[in-house]
């Protein structure tokens, strides 16, 4: 990947507190799971993954992103799950809010619209908390973590020895529908 090219990704980004209560959950599952803890400053949920995409196309990329209309939300992580294929220890929703799939819905609509490619199996509602873990038990769930949603970013990740660095671009508000 080139100075003129980008590994981007949208998402929702946790304020202080709630990234905090990931943290916490994570650190807890670690002593059961191992693994590799994730940084504080890098959970989230990932809404849409572009991959690589040239500088050129970033004006595409925000004209997607802008005209999304979306109703603010609130997202309750009340579950753990553990996807034993990939060993990743991820923190999750019972109950998905539906204005969460119509915001996920809307957003790959006008990113394909706009030609980008995007992976084409289901929208699953994960802020990862461990790599490589080894649950061998059932990792019981941390209190429900309410998180208030008003916006959603853009991100960019840059790989590193230590993990990934990730660097919130741009944010739009979530704002109901003018009607």
């Amino acid at each position: 990947m080139g100075a003129e090219s980008r590994r981007l990704f949208f998402a929702l980004w946790p304020d202080a507190a709630v990234a905090a209560r990931l943290h916490q959950a994570a650190q807890t599952a670690h002593a059961a799971c191992g693994g590799r803890l994730m940084h504080r400053e890098t959970l989230h949920v990932t809404l849409a993954f572009l991959g690589d995409v040239p500088a050129a196309r970033m004006a595409d990329i925000e004209a997607a992103a802008a005209g999304i209309v979306a109703a603010p939300f609130t997202l309750e992580l009340d579950r753990l799950g553990y996807w034993k294929h990939n060993r990743i220890l991820w923190a999750g929703c019972t109950q998905v809010p539906a204005a969460l799939t119509r915001l996920a819905d809307s957003l790959a609509q006008d990113l394909r619209a706009a030609g980008f490619e995007l992976e084409t199996r289901p929208f699953a509602v994960h802020a990862t908390l461990l790599r490589d873990a080894r649950c061998t038990a059932a990792v019981p769930p941390p209190a429900a973590i309410r998180w208030p949603l008003a916006d959603f970013a853009l991100v960019g990740s840059r790989r590193g020895p230590d993990g990934s660095r990730y660097e919130v671009l741009k944010r739009w508000p979530l704002t109901a529908a003018i009607v």
